[in-house]
């Protein structure tokens, strides 16, 4: 039982009831998980994190037989659930409920309109907004153990105090700048059903090797790679834990007959021949007679003419001065990378959707159409349109 009075710990129905009930009459709340995937395949959830500027709850969902109160409080859309590099956390909850929370906020985007570098991490963006640096002590722990330390339970509750008061910050600053609805789609994407969701049919596109592959030997590593993806969801088993990759690639460049041909596979765990062997010769007879899905579409970088990198180089003082004029750097509004595409006729990239495109991409699009000029006025480059 936690002894940390800032600390509610949730271990019973009841109590769970009660404190849902009075989150619920928030517009907002900080939201984290705790949880574990090491020996499973979906993640399992150990511990949820709540938190408001009035609140914070630790609630134990291992103690806890019906959790249907916290899925009314999370899934409810009046309430904006804040979380950090959301992604994972939204997993967890798809996976239990097969659907997502809406609608979030992930300071972890909202960040690249403040100025912060991509991908920023919790504690780097805690450091770099509050001035707090948090402890790591507990950050391999196992969360399913019981009972949880007073020091386990602090170092989690840290994670939505901290999301309070770093949402509210970075909140009012959006507002103050006029970008919060520039996040709108960003935060909408977060909620694709697509993003988390595990088909086994495309399980072969997760193997790294598969581009090597083509004929009979891609079908069959296709077939083989569905069959595991399937195995590993209903025994909720991590998929090396089936099966290897590189195993799956030996079996579908060999295209063995036989058990005893099967058997010669390198990697391949004797217990899994004699459990799955035939299951296995069965999915490569079959494969190997049908044509492979294609692979997908590599991207081809094309070699620039001497005039497509100057346009680039244009391009790029256009991001870079977009980047100043909005005090961003300019690596998340464009790469060069998408510059080069552009360059080549490609209208599709990241620079030209949501946010980005107010800040760089109508510019960039000017400046090709030429409606744009760039010039150079007391050594500084000037934009005119």
């Amino acid at each position: 039982m936690n002894t940390d009075p800032d600390i509610l710990y949730i271990d019973s129905f009841e109590s769970l009831k009660q404190i849902c009930a009075a989150l619920g009459d928030n517009d907002w709340i900080a939201l984290d998980t705790e949880f574990l995937r090491e020996k499973t395949y979906y993640p399992k959830l150990c511990l949820v994190q709540i938190a408001t500027p009035e609140r914070v709850v630790c609630i134990d969902p291992l103690a806890i037989e019906d959790l249907s109160p916290l899925f009314e409080l999370l899934y409810n859309e009046r309430i904006t659930k804040v979380m950090h590099a959301a992604r994972q956390d939204m997993e967890i909850f798809y996976h239990l409920r097969g659907a997502l929370p809406a609608p979030v906020f992930d300071t972890q985007i909202a960040a690249l309109l403040l100025g912060y570098p991509d991908q920023i991490g919790y504690g780097n963006l805690v450091r770099e907004v509050l001035g707090v640096s948090l402890d790591k002590l507990h950050t391999r722990a196992d969360w399913s153990q019981r009972p949880l330390s007073t020091e386990q339970l602090r170092y989690a509750a840290d994670d939505v105090v901290y999301l309070v008061q770093v949402y509210q910050q970075m909140n009012g600053k959006l507002a103050t700048l006029g970008r919060l609805d520039w996040l709108t789609e960003d935060f909408e994407n977060l909620t694709r059903v697509e993003l988390y969701s595990n088909p086994p049919a495309e399980a072969w596109l997760r193997v790294r090797a598969a581009n090597r592959l083509k004929g009979p030997a891609l079908s069959v590593l296709q077939a083989l790679a569905s069959w595991r993806e399937q195995l590993a969801q209903d025994q909720d088993r991590p998929r090396g834990w089936v099966l290897r990759d590189d195993v799956l690639i030996e079996i579908a460049r060999h295209l063995p007959k036989s058990l005893s041909g099967l058997g010669k596979i390198r990697g391949l765990p004797e217990r899994t021949l004699q459990k799955h062997g035939k299951r296995l010769l069965a999915l490569v007879e079959a494969a190997r007679e049908q044509a492979p899905q294609p692979l997908p579409k590599t991207e081809f970088r094309q070699r620039l003419s001497p005039s497509q990198e100057a346009l680039v180089d244009v391009m790029m003082a256009v991001v870079r001065l977009s980047g100043a004029d909005n005090e961003l750097n300019p690596a998340v509004l464009a790469s060069r990378k998408q510059l080069e595409q552009l360059a080549t006729g490609a209208g599709d990239v990241e620079a030209l959707h949501g946010w980005r495109r107010k800040l760089v991409g109508e510019r960039l699009l000017s400046l090709l159409d030429g409606r744009l000029s760039v010039s150079v006025v007391d050594g500084r480059i000037r934009i005119e349109s």
